[in-house]
């Protein structure tokens, strides 16, 4: 039994690190007039633009992976 458990554990392991967020992305480009920034989505290499605040937009570099969190995936 200790055994079933362990390998479930395991395989759900494996599943969980293998499973890509397509909220994510690479920043392509940034704009100051607006605080936009492009993202291309890891999962459909779409672009879109997303409206940041400023202090956010202060930490999202061009070339960086950023997240965002209140979108499934475009």
């Amino acid at each position: 039994m200790k055994k079933l458990i362990l390998i479930v554990g395991i395989a759900l392991t494996m599943i969980s690190c293998t499973k890509e967020s397509c909220n994510c992305g690479v920043i392509q480009s940034d704009n100051i007039s607006d605080y936009s920034i492009v993202i291309r989505n890891s999962c459909s290499d779409n672009n879109k633009t997303f409206y940041l605040s400023e202090g956010d937009w202060m930490n999202a570099h061009t070339g960086d992976d950023y997240c965002i969190n209140n979108i499934e995936s475009w």
